[in-house]
């Protein structure tokens, strides 16, 4: 059973991504900053990383002056991810990184973000905020390949922040987009083939397609295989 270590604000958050793996197999190491003793005994055992949604990533990670519409965020779980996320690209171990997770990693690799999109959260509405909409998924994509192919899903939907091509990291492709407004929806990156990262909530099974679902299995899968040492 591989170990994927699953970071947060607290184990009530991680608990979605938690039950999603282990529904796969996986088993689920929780990381908060509160608990937090270090990259190293964090990592140690673990064949896996997901990086989970959350508060607005710092906007000075990025190099930005904070903009009102900027909500709350925890330079603690900033830091601690991004240590997390450095020693699993050294290591090549698969990354799957779910909305501020995937915003996290266009930072890391020194793209910025948007601190305010419209249209891709309704604040105070029905089903804490999730709306729906169209993705495209580019044919050909590590996600494409995921999923079962290249083509037009509707997702869920439930940040305010985000990409555009203009602030994504030079090291990084972006494999999905919002057909209207050209916001990002997935990346990954040409050097580290076990890398994604996604804007919807797959861990919200009933909120997307069943092929986004298939998220998981990868992550538990390739989690395993590098846990096997069976990685190619």
């Amino acid at each position: 059973m591989p170990l994927i270590a699953v970071t947060a604000t607290s184990e009530r958050e991680a608990q979605p991504y938690v039950d999603a793996l282990a529904a796969r197999g996986g088993e689920a190491r929780v990381l908060t900053p509160e608990h937090f003793e270090g990259v190293d005994e964090a990592m140690r055992g673990v064949s896996g990383l997901l990086l989970c949604g959350g508060y607005d990533v710092e906007p000075s990670r990025y190099g930005a002056e904070r903009d009102p519409a900027t909500g709350e965020t925890d330079p603690r779980r900033d830091e601690m991810e991004l240590g997390l996320l450095r020693d699993a690209l050294d290591r090549n171990m698969p990354v799957l990184g779910i909305c501020r997770g995937m915003q996290l990693i266009n930072v890391a690799f020194g793209g910025t973000l948007l601190q305010d999109i419209p249209g891709h959260v309704e604040p105070g509405g029905d089903n804490d905020g999730s709306v729906r909409h169209e993705v495209y998924v580019a044919p050909g994509s590590k996600l494409g390949a995921i999923i079962g192919a290249g083509a037009v899903y509707r997702t869920n939907s439930l940040h305010h922040q985000g990409l555009k091509e203009a602030q994504r990291a030079p090291g990084l492709m972006a494999s999905a987009f919002h057909p209207q407004d050209g916001i990002v929806e997935a990346i990954e990156s040409p050097a580290h083939p076990w890398l994604v990262g996604v804007q919807c909530h797959p861990e919200r099974e009933s909120e997307v397609p069943k092929s986004f679902r298939k998220l998981f299995d990868w992550l538990v899968g390739w989690s395993g295989r590098f846990d096997a040492g069976d990685m190619p």
